[in-house]
């Protein structure tokens, strides 16, 4: 049975790396001893290093482990040995294309299939959806495909935004964006905003957090979704 936290970000305003989900995450990783952490997206380009010392400190205060898939030297064999599994955030170009260039998208998806509890933040949120192709970040390399996971029957845009009315900027909002795609694409797509955050049980998709979320369907005016909504109609 799936097993999820996917959230919007790792940070809000004012407070410590994951710090607001820690709660959440000592009950959805409660049998780990062990995370792997998977650092390919490496925000503002640090290293997998100095990526995966970060997100130590934060799990050391739930008495949990963490080990960086970048100290195996057979990936794939370390995904279907992991306890629980975190996708960190950065950007989702890089961060896909190393999940090609390492072979370990169908390794993920079996994991996940099977229960192996998951958290993704920002870029390691994105790639659960059915495409990258919602994502705010530059493109700052190409990946040889923009499908991933597939673990959610939608895609998301995390970070959402919504239109400052008092701006004088006039480029477009995040719902111009998630318009355009939905040009070419029937995909529906959540704008997840900060410190919202799905929990995936099995077939049940619900919403978590204080805030609404944004619902864009084709050709549809968008949906404010209410904290506590169950996305499994959209299987």
């Amino acid at each position: 049975m799936k097993n999820l936290i996917i959230a919007s970000t790792s940070t809000l305003h004012g407070g410590d790396y994951l710090e607001y989900l820690l709660p959440e995450l000592e009950n959805h990783f409660n049998l780990c001893t062990t995370i792997l952490f998977i650092p390919f997206a490496r925000p503002g380009g640090i290293t997998h290093e100095e990526y995966t010392r970060k997100v130590s400190a934060a799990f050391a205060i739930i008495n949990k482990k963490v080990i960086g898939l970048h100290e195996f030297e057979n990936p794939i064999e370390a995904i279907e040995k992991a306890e629980g599994i975190f996708t960190g955030g950065g950007n989702t170009f890089l961060l896909v294309s190393q999940i090609y260039k390492y072979n370990i998208l169908e390794a993920l998806q079996k994991a996940i299939a099977n229960g192996t509890p998951y958290l993704g933040t920002s870029a390691g949120s994105n790639i659960t959806g059915l495409t990258m192709q919602t994502t705010n970040d530059m493109p700052i390399i190409y990946p040889p495909s923009f499908d991933t996971l597939g673990s959610i029957p939608f895609n998301l845009n995390p970070h959402y935004l919504d239109p400052d009315t008092n701006s004088k900027h006039m480029g477009e909002t995040r719902k111009t964006r998630i318009k355009e795609f939905h040009a070419f694409n029937s995909t529906p797509v959540l704008g997840l905003r900060e410190g919202s955050w799905l929990a995936v049980k099995g077939a049940d998709i619900i919403l978590k957090g204080a805030l609404t979320a944004r619902l864009f369907l084709q050709n549809q005016e968008p949906q404010e979704i209410e904290s506590g909504t169950n996305f499994n109609y959209l299987q």
